[in-house]
Formats: structure tokens, C-alpha cells, sequence
């Protein structure tokens, strides 16, 4: 897939320091002055605006540092990145099979497939064939609005689940002929999670990773929290909420990202049940213990129906769920204190 979606979260930092957001940023990367004892890195991971913010002893040695993390960014985005023709996901969904996988390719695939059982098949990374199908009938003039045929749905769902997916150390491959994978849905929290893995090993405890997702780590050197806003779906630039981050990390998933269709009901989150865009939420935003999870379980969760989001939910520990409702109702679906007062104008879950 050549084709680059639009980013599917917005998730605005608000006080990072000192009131301060993120900006736009493209291309490999620059690192910048922030205020005294602080830097910031500027780029790009998976096609989505990076950044990274930290406090640092010795300027020289946190720029080296930054060099090291845009290395691993760039190695990690050849494993996974649909954008590059000869990363090791496309190789495998061309190929069909991948001989002798790197580690860390069969170790996020062996996480997926966790999360997959995890959730009861929400999360699956086998939807790559829907997203062609969608992507496909919505790039034709005049195409029908209601999206593709039933029976061209069928045809792909038959290419869906993790039982055509057979995963060793030698050899990663697919039973069915036309399977493809996506890893869009965890792998940017993979990656936050790697360079926040790689700052703290480099002695740094005050970090504000954003990948795609957020991960903080510690607080302000002045002892202030991190906080984090949930952007909304209606509204570019405006918090539905915000939370402190610490040592936590958070993601948000909603079809308002990518959205195919004129009116957004088709778009790139689908239920691998019936292979169409879920439309149970708006979005929905998880805090968990570290990005993958938080990016893995917000995808789950946003194509699950309502009703079975607390099952779902339950078997991740230590996470904390917010939900904004097609009906516009907005909150948590475990407790959580949320710090902005915005909350109180949405209807109640």
C-alpha cells in the first residue's frame, strides 16, 4: 500500500512546558532549544508528527541521544511501515511469507495476537485486505456511496483471522493466498515504547514521548505533572478533557481520522466481524501502563459494541478508558480524575 491515510488520532500536549504544544514537523528530524534545561526533537515515525521532549544535564550528550532514537525510529519504520516498498510488512504481505523475521517484527506480531485473543478478534491485524477493498471503491468516480458490495466483503472476509497466520522464528507466513497485515494500529505505540525505553536506559527520567502516541515519563524537573489533552472529534484544536501523565502512556482511536467517505460512516477502523467501518463511538482514548497496549487496546475498543466494552476492558489491567458516544456523551468508563472541566458539557455515559 503506497496510498498515505490521514492520521487517525489527534491528541493535543497542553502545559508541556509551560503551556506550550506541539507543532507540526516532517521530515528526519531537528532538535531545538525548549526553555532552560529542556530540548526538544522534531520528525516524523510511521508517517505521523513526532516528538520528544526531555531535561537534559549536558546539551551535547542529549542531541547525541536524539541521534540514537531517530536511528531506531528508522529501523523499527523499515520492519513496519506500509509506505516503504521494502519494509519487512510489505515484503511479507507481497511474498506471502518472511523467512528468518527480524525480533522484533515476530515479537509485535506475537503481541498483536495476544491483544486478539485478549479482545474476543476486535483487534486484528488481518483487516489489510479490507482497507484495500474500501480504499479501492471510494478512489473510483461515482462510486456508490454505501460502499463496496456485499458479496466483495465476503470475498475479503474470507482472507481475515489469525488462523491463516502461522508465526515461528524462521518463518512468518500466511495460509491463504491474498492475506495482508496492518500493524497501524500498534505499532506506533511499539515504537513510543522503544524510545522511551532507550531515554531511560540513558539516565533520563523527565520525558515527554509523542509517536503517534504519547508516553510520559517522571514529571517537569519542577515537579509538575505532565498533562496530556483528549482532542475532540468534532472540533480541530479543541480538548473534550485532560489527564496527568505519569509513567503512563496514552492513545486515541476514531474513524474521524481516515476516513473514505464523504460522510465518515466508511473509514479505516473495521469490525472484522461483518467487515465494515465500525461506527460504536466517536472515539475512544486509553490510558495504560505502556503506549503498545494504550495503541493496541484503543483500536480494540473502538470497534467494539458498547455493551461489550467493560468485558473487554477487564482483562488489561491498570488502564483507564474514555469514551466520547456518537449520542455526544462523554466520560470514563473506569474512574479516572480528569483535570479540565470541558467533560461536564457532554451527556452522561
Amino acid at each position: 500500500m503506497n496510498t498515505k491515510v490521514t492520521r487517525r488520532r489527534f491528541i493535543s500536549i497542553v502545559a508541556a512546558f509551560g503551556g506550550s504544544s506541539l507543532l507540526n514537523c516532517s521530515g528526519a528530524g531537528v532538535a531545538t532549544a525548549a526553555p532552560v534545561g529542556a530540548l526538544r526533537w522534531r520528525g516524523s515515525a510511521l508517517g505521523a508528527e513526532a516528538e520528544i521532549q526531555l531535561y537534559y544535564g549536558n546539551h551535547q550528550r542529549a542531541e547525541h541521544v536524539f541521534i540514537g532514537c531517530r536511528k531506531e525510529i528508522a529501523r523499527l519504520e523499515a520492519l513496519f511501515s506500509l509506505y516503504r516498498a521494502d519494509s519487512a510488512i510489505n515484503t511479507l504481505n507481497r511474498e506471502g511469507s518472511l523467512s528468518y523475521p527480524d525480533s522484533d517484527f515476530l515479537s509485535l506480531l506475537s503481541r498483536a495476537a495476544s491483544v486478539s485473543a485478549m479482545t474476543a478478534g476486535a483487534f486484528d491485524i488481518t483487516v489489510q485486505p479490507l482497507w484495500s477493498l474500501y480504499a479501492s471503491h471510494f478512489s473510483r468516480t461515482g462510486a456508490d456511496p454505501a460502499g463496496p458490495k456485499q458479496s466483495e466483503i465476503a470475498r475479503n472476509l474470507a482472507l481475515i483471522g489469525w488462523d491463516g497466520v502461522e508465526l515461528s522464528t524462521k518463518r512468518i507466513s500466511f495460509m491463504r493466498k491474498g492475506m495482508a497485515i496492518t500493524l497501524n494500529g500498534i505499532a506506533q505505540g511499539f515504537i513510543t515504547d522503544r524510545v522511551a525505553h532507550l531515554l531511560r536506559r540513558d539516565g533520563y527520567e523527565n520525558v515527554l514521548v509523542q509517536l503517534g502516541e504519547s508516553y510520559a515519563m517522571g514529571r517537569h524537573a519542577d515537579g509538575r505533572p505532565w498533562r496530556v489533552g483528549i482532542g475532540s472529534p468534532e472540533r480541530d484544536g479543541a480538548m473534550l478533557t485532560s489527564v496527568s501523565l505519569e509513567n503512563r502512556a496514552l492513545a486515541t482511536s476514531g474513524g474521524y481520522g481516515s476516513p473514505f467517505s464523504k460522510d465518515g460512516q466508511h473509514h479505516h477502523l473495521f469490525d472484522p466481524q461483518v467487515g465494515r467501518s465500525a461506527n460504536y463511538h466517536r472515539s475512544l482514548s486509553v490510558l495504560a501502563p505502556d503506549a503498545t497496549t494504550a495503541d493496541a487496546l484503543s483500536t480494540a475498543l473502538a470497534v467494539t459494541p458498547r455493551r461489550y466494552l467493560k468485558r473487554t476492558i477487564a482483562n488489561f489491567p491498570n488502564v483507564n478508558v474514555f469514551r466520547c458516544g456518537i449520542d455526544g456523551g462523554l466520560g470514563w468508563i473506569t474512574e479516572h480524575n480528569s483535570e479540565d472541566k470541558d467533560i461536564e458539557a457532554g451527556r452522561p455515559l
